[in-house]
């Protein structure tokens, strides 16, 4: 979002495996929570009450509106939409 204020595209880096086609929102994407210290801790020294709740996503899901491309080892899905993306996988 902070690229779009700034009129910055956005564009996502990431394997071809971590395209899910079956999965038809971003809603619909499990997001793993870490463990709370790797944030509490720098290293092996505390910088924070092991009693402070955190949250600790291991990623978050940028609306597809936002983003202008996806990069992968097999090319570039741009505009991300259901045509381009299933030609990444075509020549799979």
């Amino acid at each position: 979002m902070l690229a779009k204020e700034h009129h910055l595209p956005f564009y996502v880096a990431a394997p071809l495996s971590t395209i899910d086609c079956a999965t038809l929102t971003g809603a619909d994407i499990p997001i793993e929570q870490r463990p709370g210290d790797e944030v509490r801790l720098v290293g092996s020294q505390r910088i924070a009450s092991p009693d402070v709740e955190v949250a600790n996503p291991a990623f978050d899901v940028t609306p597809a509106r936002y983003i202008r491309g996806i990069i992968t080892e097999v090319g570039v899905a741009m505009p991300p939409n259901e045509e381009t993306i299933a030609a990444l996988f075509a020549g799979r």
